[in-house]
Order: structure tokens, then sequence, then C-alpha cells
């Protein structure tokens, strides 16, 4: 019987310890499953983010079973809504620049200070682009036109609020032009509005650099600027605004946020595991594939940054008219 009852003792002590491993995050990674939420359509930036990552935790030996899903809709805030009621402590939110203007124009009553900031991952800056043939050969040609009659000079990007916008309103303010005379022209994706440069119906465009890249090397579009603190790495040669003398810097970060009322070693666990996916060598490979810029920032940093960023944007779509 005492023999028994030791062997009964034994496999319940193990019992209770794989239980408790199941569905958690240690500090060294030790994971049953991580879920990572694209709160946008298979194919956009949030997905392939959310799929990189997935790649890395797996090839890196981070964590062993990492699901990947998708929750459309309204810029990432019916996802953003959803992450606000999860309890799950293995489950990260892509998220970025593009869902603080969404907060904004979908009036969402969650906010990203109803979920908890884990990292910045990347950025990418924008590119301000013309035809080939167009009579812009330059930012300054651009801007010229651009004073004398905004709402003759219409510019194509993404939905409404999004990166492109922010970043026409930051422009206009930063050159003396009033941000409610933009004509800007919204498209669902790059294809679209680069069908409206190609085809005339837009003066210029703006969109991620990656979105245009080939289109400018192939000698179809005419890179007038960058927006980005540094030149963009897939191309070069062209010049950021700042180098120009317009004092506008935006990049179209990338993050990953977790669910509210996390404990601090909850937090912290999963914290520490995005950082050893930002140190793997499968990530900084994953940067260069991609062509995204390192831009990491981690915990309340990264809060920090969030905010500023909320303020930033709230400004600029005000002035533009889009919110009140």
């Amino acid at each position: 019987m005492t023999r028994r009852n030791h062997l009964l003792g034994v496999i319940l002590a193990c019992a209770l310890l794989l239980s408790g491993c199941a569905g958690t995050v240690t500090g060294q990674g030790d994971l049953s499953r991580i879920r990572i939420m694209a709160p946008a359509s298979p194919g956009g930036g949030w997905d392939t983010t959310s799929r990189v990552l997935q790649r890395t935790l797996q090839r890196g030996g981070i964590a062993r079973n990492v699901q990947v899903f998708n929750v459309e809709g309204a810029g990432g805030t019916i996802g953003l809504s959803q992450l606000a009621r999860e309890s799950d402590d293995a489950l990260l939110m892509t998220m970025g620049l593009v869902m603080v203007g969404a907060i904004e124009t979908n009036k969402s009553t969650t906010r990203l200070d109803d979920v908890t900031p884990i990292a910045r991952l990347t950025g990418e800056s924008e590119i301000i682009v013309v035809p080939a043939k167009s009579r812009f050969q330059t930012l300054d040609d651009f801007l010229a036109a651009w004073k004398a009659n905004p709402r003759g000079v219409p510019i194509a990007g993404g939905s409404a609020g999004g990166a492109d916008q922010i970043l026409a309103g930051l422009m206009a303010q930063a050159t003396g032009i009033d941000p409610k005379q933009v004509n800007y022209i919204p498209y669902s994706g790059g294809g679209e509005s680069l069908g409206a440069l190609l085809g005339g119906k837009v003066a210029a465009g703006i969109s991620g650099v990656g979105e245009y890249a080939e289109q400018v090397k192939s000698g179809d579009l005419r890179a007038l600027a960058v927006s980005g603190a540094e030149r963009s790495g897939q191309l070069p040669d062209a010049k950021t605004l700042t180098e120009q003398g317009v004092d506008v810097e935006l990049s179209n970060w990338r993050g990953v946020m977790a669910r509210p009322g996390m404990s601090a070693q909850a937090r912290a666990d999963l914290t520490d595991v995005v950082k050893r996916v930002y140190d793997s060598e499968q990530w900084k490979e994953a940067l260069a594939n991609q062509g995204w810029e390192d831009e990491f920032l981690i915990g309340d940093e990264f809060g920090a940054f969030v905010k500023s960023e909320e303020q930033r944007v709230n400004k600029v779509l005000r002035e533009i008219g889009l919110v009140t």
C-alpha cells in the first residue's frame, strides 16, 4: 500500500505540473502554444507581420505551437475590441500606426490604453511618388504646385485616416497648406492607387516604400521623397523629407499588444518571448527579406510612444477634418 500510494502521488504530481504549464508563458519560452491575432484580412501588413512572427517563434525554437488567426474590419478596431475581452495571457495582437488613426475615424469605444503594450517591432518609411512622365521632377516642383492649388493636385493613398493620409496632412502642415484643402483620394490597395497614378487620375501617390519600390526601380514612377528619419535601404537614392527642408518624419510602425489585466509576471514573461524573437537570427533575416526597419521598443517605453502617437494623429485628423 505504501509503494502504491507513493506511485500514485508521483503520478498526481506530474499531472499537476503538466497542467500548470499548459497554455502559460515562462521566461524560458516553454509554451504549449501562442496565438497571434492579425486584426485585418490575409495578405496585408499586419497579417504578414503576424506570420513572420509565427515562423520566427517556431524556427527559432522559442515556441512549439503558434497559431495565427485573422479578425477583419474597421481598421483593426474590431480585433482590438476582441482583445480587450480576452483572458488568454498567451495571445498577441499585431497592430500599428494605422490602428491609431482608425480608432479615431471609426469612433471606437475601445482604445489602446484598454489593452497592454508589449513591443514596437518594425517600421516602414512612406514614399511620395509621381508618374515618370509627370511635370514634377523634384519635391520642390510638387510642393510649389501643391501650395498654389491644393485642390488641383490630387494625391492617391490607402484608406482614409491611415498612414498615407496622415503623412499628407503632416506635409501640408509643415509647408503652410490648409490640411482641409488637401485633395486626398483613398484606395483600397496599392494596386488600385498604382493604376490611378499610371492612368493620370491623380498627380501623386503616397504609400509604404515596399508598395512602390519595384515601379520606381523600373522607371514607371519617380520617387520625390521618403518619410523616415533616414533613407530607405530599398531605395537609397530617394532623399528624405527632412533632407529637402520639410520638417516631417513618419514611420508606418507595427507592434504587438496583449490583453488587459495581465499580472506583472505574465506581462514580463510574454515580453521576454518577444525579446527573444528580436534577438534571434531568424528575425534579423526577416527584417532584411521584408525590407522592414528595425524600430524595436519594449514595455513602458512603447506604451509612452503609443500615447504620443495618439496625440499627434488625433491633431492631424482634426485638422484634416476627418474627426471632430
